[in-house]
């Protein structure tokens, strides 16, 4: 972790998030946030990227708190003489695209992309589509608790206007189309999809119904608090059900702001991020198209993923939890494909973040192309068993400060290193959680450490 992550205050691992209408997300920060990002983003070109004032682009997800966000938002940026361009709820990846595409000087979504209802998030997007690096984020931050804007105050005709752009939506399901193959389509392809009630709402039935599908959609109607409640990617149960209801070829969950997804094979199975991986990763690997052989992922995927990939000629790097991280590495070492194991993917070939809908056309297009159902995709790799627990903490107290945890730990780590395994604690990044990995060849040894970890992490921290 770098230095500037350290000391941030406001800023988490993606964006700014915690419960709404409390500090840091409040209608008052939101201003100050929007002032301070107008204020970097118009410096950091001075000259707009339309030629005639400098705008960002401003979208969200569907929580109710959205609303108050969005309008103490747009104030402040429009208070620094920079103009909004509204483009209401969209994915995430549809706001990068969005910016991109009407040359906007920047992007925010209002988001807390799989948290609950009552949570909500600011996220920034650069010019160019990705995500703000520490710099930047640590200006717009420095900026809202300085108070070094407060004199600047433009007037008259300088001050920004606001427009509502009304074919956003058009604009995104346009762009996911076009990865998909050129006269390939998904007729006779039944299709489940779960939208969470959030942004892909209208998004993803679109898209697959345009190409084909006969879809059968849920968690497509929002209300502004039912945004992941026992839906979507956070709750795939559902989602599963439905395929065998419907006999279905396979299941599509997203989450809030839909730059994850998690699929159904139709047998019923849950296929995960790392399986994704595993079969679009040997899929490019055999198609000479996986830049520097390489698959970039964090340090949660299964660890049989290396396996497969390396058996293969390529190669996994590991980025710490966070898909910006793995952006990072992608964009240093010019890799086009990683991911996470929750259903982040990011095909740079396609887009500059994680996208759902992106990611869920590869795997359709790989199952069309190859004409073999989800279940016999996945089966192109061996998963090595894997214990993941995520514990509710009331404080998030340096795990080296709790001596017989930190020997707990070691010792794990001895026992499962000798027999390829593995053992990692870090705490959530978003949320008051500690999450424990464990991974190895015997269920029963993990199950054990899981246990003593668990019950040592309670005494310290539990909720």
């Amino acid at each position: 972790m770098s230095k500037t992550q350290k000391t941030r205050k406001i800023f988490g691992t993606d964006g700014v998030r915690g419960t709404a209408n409390i500090e840091p997300v409040t209608a008052e920060t939101a201003l100050k946030l929007g002032r301070a990002a107008a204020h970097v983003f118009k410096n950091l070109d001075t000259r707009p990227r339309d030629r005639s004032r400098h705008r960002i682009v401003l979208g969200k997800d569907t929580r109710l708190s959205g609303y108050m966000l969005e309008n103490a938002l747009s104030s402040g940026i429009l208070s620094m003489g920079v103009d909004v361009l509204f483009i209401g709820p969209l994915p995430t990846p549809g706001v990068a695209y969005v910016t991109r595409s009407l040359r906007a000087d920047a992007g925010i979504v209002i988001t807390a992309s799989h948290n609950p209802y009552a949570d909500n998030g600011i996220k920034f997007f650069r010019a160019d589509g990705y995500k703000l690096d520490d710099a930047i984020e640590a200006s717009i931050e420095n900026l809202v608790f300085s108070g070094e804007i407060e004199s600047i105050r433009p007037t008259a005709e300088e001050v920004g206007k606001a427009v509502r752009i009304d074919d956003a939506l058009g604009r995104y399901i346009e762009y996911a189309k076009s990865a998909f193959p050129r006269g390939m389509t998904l007729d006779g392809m039944r299709i489940v999809i779960d939208c969470a009630h959030g942004a892909s709402y209208k998004a993803t039935p679109s898209v697959l119904r345009e190409l084909g599908a006969d879809i059968f959609v849920f968690g497509n109607q929002p209300d502004g608090m039912n945004i992941n409640k026992e839906c979507g990617s956070m709750h795939p149960r559902l989602m599963c059900q439905k395929v065998w209801e419907h006999r279905a070829h396979l299941g599509i969950a997203h989450d809030g702001d839909a730059d994850r997804v998690l699929f159904c094979d139709e047998t019923g199975k849950l296929i995960d991020g790392d399986d994704v991986m595993a079969i679009c990763g040997l899929e490019m690997l055999a198609a000479g198209t996986l830049r520097e052989k390489t698959l970039v992922t964090t340090v949660m995927s299964n660890a049989g993923l290396d396996a497969v990939i390396n058996a293969a000629g390529g190669r996994v790097v590991r980025t710490p939890v966070g898909d910006r991280y793995v952006i990072d590495e992608m964009l240093r070492h010019g890799c086009n494909f990683g991911g996470e194991q929750s259903g982040h993917m990011i095909f740079r070939d396609h887009g500059t973040t994680g996208d759902g809908l992106i990611c869920a056309l590869q795997i359709l297009r790989s199952m069309k192309t190859t004409d073999r159902p989800l279940s016999e995709l996945v089966r192109c790799w061996k998963r090595f068993p894997q214990v993941l627990q995520n514990l509710v903490v009331r404080e998030k107290k340096p795990i080296e400060q709790m001596e017989d945890v930190t020997a707990a730990l070691a010792q794990a780590e001895a026992e499962l290193r000798t027999v390829g395994g593995r053992v990692l604690l870090r705490y959530s990044g978003t949320e008051p959680k500690a999450r424990l990995l464990l991974e190895g060849p015997d269920q029963a040894t993990l199950d054990r450490w899981n246990r003593e970890i668990t019950d040592l992490l309670r005494r310290h921290v539990g909720a």
